[in-house]
C-alpha cells in the first residue's frame, strides 16, 4: 500500500492547483488580453503568408530550371565539339606519323646505299603518283631495326662462345634469337596481307639475297646446310635426325614449288587478253585477283616450314650447338648483306666515270 501513496500525493497536488476559468478571466488585465489578441492576429497573418507565396516567389522558383536546361544542353555541345576536335587531332597525328616513317626509310636507304638507286617500275610509278602503302612502309621500317637488333644478338652469341658462359646463360641467348626469327615471321604475314607480290619479290631484301630467294625467304634445306658444317661432335643419333629433318624439308620445299608453280600458270592464263573481247577484261581480273590473293598463303605455309625447321634442329642440337648453329646462320645473311653493300658501291663507281667521260 505504501507504494501507491506518491501517487495519491500527486492527484492532491493536482487538485490544489486546479483554477477555475471564470476566476481567471475575471482577474485577467485588459492589456493581457489585448497581447493574446494580438498574437493570434499576428500567427493568422503569419500562416497566410505561408501558404500563399507572392508572385515574386513564384518566379524564383519557376526561373532556375530553364536556365539549367539551357546549361546541361551548352555542357553536351561543348563536350561533343571537344571530342571532335580530339578526333581529328590524333587524325592528323597519325597522318603525320606515317609520313615521318616514309621519310625516315628515304634517308635510310640513300644513307646504306648512296646516290645510286635502282627502283623498279612499279615502286617508281607508285612514289612518282603519291601512292604509298602504309603497311609496307612500316614493315621496311621494322625490317631494318630487326636487321639492326639481329647483328646484335649475334654479337652476344659470339661473346659468350668466346668466354664459355654458362648454359644458363645461353639458353637465354638461343630462345632470344629463336624469338628473334618467330618476330619476323610474324612481320612477313601483315606485310603480305598488305602486298603479298612486294614480299614474295623480294624488293624487301639486298639484290645477293635476292639471287637465293624461294617463296619469299630462303629454303629451310639451306638452311640446314649452313647450320651443320659449323657443328662439331655431332652424335649418330643426331646426325640421323638432321638428315630426316632435311629430307621431309625437301620434300614440304617440292610440294610448296610444284603448287605455286601451278597457281602462276593459273593467273597467265587468266591475265591472256581474248583477240575478239578487246577491252573487256572485268572476269578475266577478277580471277587473277583471286589467285594473287591465294598467293599469301604459299607465304605463309613457306615461313611456317622456315620456322619449324628451325625449332626441330634446335631440339635435335645441344644448347652449345644451337647457339653455334644460329650464329653461322645469321653471319651468312649478314655477310650477304655486306656483299650487296659492296656490290651497289662498286656498281656506283662504274657508273659514274662513265658520265664523266660523256
Amino acid at each position: 500500500m505504501d507504494i501507491f501513496e506518491p501517487f495519491h500525493q500527486l492527484s492532491m497536488w493536482e487538485d490544489s492547483f486546479k483554477v477555475d476559468h471564470s476566476t481567471l478571466n475575471s482577474i485577467a488585465s485588459p492589456m493581457l488580453k489585448m497581447n493574446i489578441s494580438s498574437l493570434e492576429n499576428k500567427s493568422e497573418y503569419i500562416s497566410h503568408e505561408s501558404r500563399e507565396p507572392s508572385g515574386d516567389d513564384q518566379e524564383t522558383t519557376e526561373e532556375p530550371v530553364p536556365k539549367v536546361l539551357r546549361r546541361q544542353a551548352q555542357n553536351r555541345e561543348a563536350a561533343r565539339k571537344c571530342r571532335l576536335r580530339k578526333k581529328a587531332y590524333v587524325q592528323q597525328l597519325e597522318t603525320s606519323r606515317l609520313k615521318l616513317m616514309q621519310l625516315e626509310l628515304e634517308i635510310e636507304k640513300t644513307r646504306k646505299q648512296g646516290l645510286y638507286r635502282s627502283n623498279s617500275f612499279d615502286v617508281s610509278y607508285m612514289r612518282s603518283s603519291g601512292i604509298i602503302n602504309s603497311g609496307i612502309s612500316l614493315f621496311e621500317i621494322e625490317y631494318g631495326r630487326w636487321i639492326e637488333e639481329q647483328d646484335r644478338q649475334n654479337e652476344e652469341l659470339r661473346n659468350a662462345l668466346q668466354i664459355n658462359v654458362s648454359n644458363l646463360q645461353l639458353h637465354l641467348l638461343v630462345e632470344s634469337s629463336l624469338n628473334q626469327y618467330s618476330n619476323l615471321f610474324r612481320m612477313k604475314a601483315e606485310a603480305a596481307k598488305a602486298d603479298v607480290f612486294y614480299l614474295i619479290s623480294g624488293a624487301w631484301k639486298s639484290p645477293v639475297e635476292r639471287l637465293f630467294l624461294w617463296i619469299g625467304g630462303s629454303r629451310p634445306s639451306q638452311i640446314l646446310n649452313i647450320i651443320v658444317p659449323k657443328l662439331e661432335a655431332l652424335t649418330d643419333q643426331q646426325i640421323a635426325s638432321i638428315n630426316n629433318l632435311r629430307l621431309s624439308s625437301q620434300q614440304a620445299e617440292d610440294a610448296l614449288s610444284i603448287g605455286l608453280e601451278k597457281l602462276q600458270q593459273s593467273m597467265i592464263h587468266n591475265i591472256q587478253a581474248d583477240p575478239l573481247d578487246f577491252g573487256n577484261y572485268g572476269f578475266q581480273m577478277a580471277s587473277a585477283m583471286d589467285k594473287g590473293e591465294a598467293v599469301e598463303g604459299f607465304v605463309i605455309q613457306a615461313d611456317h616450314l622456315r620456322q619449324q625447321a628451325l625449332l626441330y634442329m634446335s631440339r635435335i642440337l645441344t644448347i652449345g650447338q644451337s647457339a653455334r648453329g644460329l650464329l653461322a646462320m645469321g653471319e651468312y645473311f649478314q655477310r650477304l648483306r655486306t656483299l650487296s653493300l659492296l656490290w651497289t658501291a662498286h656498281s656506283c663507281d662504274q657508273f659514274y666515270p662513265t658520265q664523266h667521260s660523256n
